[in-house]
């Protein structure tokens, strides 16, 4: 896939930044609806994906922003693709003993991300990605999410029901060495989260090497850290 480079200069709201281009001032569309702050600063390198359709607002979608030296991916939504493929070869140690793999599974009133089974067992994924980096600490989420937490108590319900939960945070950030869900921005979040994991929803935590010529998972496991911390120092440049 061919990018094309640009230089952020501004975020008038979470759908769209203005980027420089060759000189010029463009229009890109931001596929990622957290805050992003500490990425997205001015005069940051950002790759561009143009697009190919003559309708469309906008003439790029922004995948990439450079920061600290590393490719940061701020298309949350392949955060889901990334993972299911992972998981189908085999790259998911916890997760590849299922021979049925599926993507969004309507559950009630809510779309889980990833549904595993084999003949013993039902199994439920939802995935988050997470860019935000305080002290080599990948955290989540960058903004207050109450979907988030919703997904977290869907998860619940299907564990008391006897199917095995899992909740996937890919860090799409290659500098986080741990996870850590934030409790500064969104402390019903992971409040919430503590208690998926002692009514038994497992926690898996993954990350990135992020390239232009593309993304690939990782194949090991990172540690989290369920505890709250007041510790400062977010990765910018």
């Amino acid at each position: 896939m061919d990018y094309v480079k640009g230089i952020f200069k501004n975020r008038p709201n979470r759908f769209i930044a203005e980027v420089e281009v060759e000189g010029k001032l463009e229009i890109a569309h931001v596929p990622n609806t957290g805050r992003c702050k500490e990425l997205l600063v001015d005069n940051a390198v950002v790759w561009l994906k143009p697009s190919d359709n003559p309708n469309r607002k906008t003439k790029f979608s922004l995948h990439f922003v450079e920061n600290k030296g590393v490719l940061v991916s701020l298309y949350s939504q392949q955060a889901n693709s990334i993972a299911y493929e992972a998981i189908i070869n085999g790259k998911i140690k916890e997760l590849s003993c299922y021979d049925f793999h599926q993507r969004e599974k309507t559950v009630d009133n809510s779309r889980i991300d990833i549904y595993l089974a084999n003949e013993n067992e039902e199994c439920y994924v939802e995935v988050k990605g997470v860019t935000l980096i305080v002290d080599g600490e990948a955290r989540f989420p960058d903004a207050p999410t109450e979907r988030g937490a919703k997904h977290l108590k869907e998860l619940m319900k299907l564990k008391k029901q006897g199917n095995r939960c899992c909740v996937f945070f890919l860090i799409q950030h290659p500098l986080g060495k741990l996870f850590r869900p934030n409790w500064e921005n969104d402390p019903v979040f992971s409040q919430t989260l503590n208690e998926a994991y002692e009514s038994g929803v497992e926690i898996l935590v993954y990350r990135c090497d992020n390239q232009l010529e593309g993304i690939e998972l990782i194949p090991e496991s990172l540690d989290f850290d369920l505890g709250q911390s007041l510790s400062d120092g977010i990765v910018n440049d």
